[in-house]
Formats: C-alpha cells, sequence, structure tokens
C-alpha cells in the first residue's frame, strides 16, 4: 500500500517507541498520527503529527481517525492501573473505541498487540481481557487484522516490573513458544505485516515474533 497514512496508539510504550521510530522511516508511509495523552519530547520526521487527547472522549478527535491503518499499542498492568476496571479501560475500551472509530472512517487494517495466553475463556482476568478485545475486533468489518501476542518483552521500561524481570531471565530457557522477545522483534513483526496488508485474520504467536528479524 503506497503512500499510506497510519495511526499509532500507545507510542510512548515499551512497543510503541520502537514502532513509532519505524513508523517513521516506512518510505510508503506518508503520514503517522501518534495519539498520545501528553506530547513527548521527541521529533522524528516530519511526516510524524502528535494528537494529544483525552482517550475519554476520542469522538472528539474524530477527522484524525481517517487512515488506512491502526496499530495500537496500549496496555497497562492491574497494579499501575489501580484496579481491574481501571486496567479493562485501558486495555478493552480504548483500544475497541480506536479501532470502531477508524473503522467507520474507512481503516482497513488494525494492528494489535496483545499477550501470550489471551483467551476470552481464560480463569485469568488479564488473559481474559486480552481475549475479549480480540473477539471484539474480529466483528468489526476490517479488510485485514493482525494480532501479535508476545510472552515476557525484553526492553528499556520506564517502570519496573519485577515479575517481568524474573519472567526475562527465565524466558532464555523456554521453548520459542514461551521465550522472552525483545520489543524491536515485536514492533518489526508487525512493520512487516503491514507491509504485506494481506487480507484476513492474522495471528502471530510468540513463537513468531522471536524469529522475526529486527528492522534497523
Amino acid at each position: 500500500m503506497a503512500d499510506r497514512t497510519v495511526l499509532l496508539a500507545g507510542a510512548t510504550g515499551l512497543v510503541g517507541r520502537d514502532l513509532l521510530h519505524l513508523l517513521a522511516r516506512e518510505r510508503d508511509v506518508a503520514e503517522v498520527r501518534a495519539l498520545v495523552r501528553r506530547r513527548p519530547d521527541l521529533d522524528l520526521s516530519d511526516r510524524v503529527s502528535y494528537i494529544t487527547g483525552d482517550f475519554e472522549r476520542l469522538e472528539s478527535h474524530a477527522d484524525d481517525f481517517r487512515v488506512d491503518q491502526v496499530f495500537c499499542a496500549l496496555g497497562t498492568t492491574i497494579r499501575i492501573a489501580g484496579s481491574q476496571a481501571a486496567f479493562r479501560r485501558v486495555d478493552f475500551d480504548y483500544p475497541l473505541a480506536i479501532a470502531q472509530l477508524a473503522v467507520d472512517r474507512g481503516a482497513t487494517h488494525f494492528l494489535l498487540i496483545s499477550a501470550i495466553g489471551a483467551r476470552a475463556d481464560s480463569r485469568i482476568f488479564y488473559n481474559r481481557v486480552k481475549g475479549e478485545l480480540e473477539d471484539a475486533l474480529r466483528r468489526l468489518p476490517f479488510r485485514s487484522i493482525t494480532i501479535a501476542r508476545p510472552s515476557f518483552l525484553i526492553g528499556e521500561r520506564e517502570q519496573r516490573r519485577p515479575g517481568e524481570t524474573i519472567g526475562r531471565l527465565l524466558g532464555f530457557l523456554a521453548p520459542r513458544r514461551f521465550r522472552s522477545v525483545h520489543v524491536r522483534n515485536v514492533a518489526s513483526a508487525l512493520i512487516l505485516a503491514a507491509r504485506q496488508d494481506k487480507p484476513g485474520l492474522h495471528v502471530l504467536e510468540n513463537a513468531d515474533l522471536v524469529t522475526t528479524p529486527a528492522l534497523a
């Protein structure tokens, strides 16, 4: 797809930062719209613009959702969010609202960072919310949906998560299905999927992400 216009939600997060840097260098991307709560002190390219807004009132930015593709890297933890309800708002309500606004305005491809073990019938709340979001997205009329399900992420976090630190250390000993994966590999896999822009539903499991070459 030549001269794509893309929207990135979660541009200041762990995977989102890498996505933003890679998208800013994509030759066939005409414009990157980064949806953020606060504008970062970062100027990557004149093709990157920042949409600073209230995620509770996304409809007030409706015109900004007239894009070709949407990358969603929003995510938090229950500890950071403060409650299950607050976690669900960030990891389910906001992504689904973004998807609905975008598809209503002509977006054809939605690319999501989900999580390993995402299932709507999971007994684990975190995995259940991720799975419910995946199911909700499948019901929207996108031409293409790409879902990445990484395991423990390796990257420079602003906030440390002790459980994930242990998981990353042990992850190197695990099978590829559960092995720790660098955020650049995850971002690169989504960039490649967006370039290919194949119709249908495409799920990138952790083993796929681990073996994806990281783009420079």
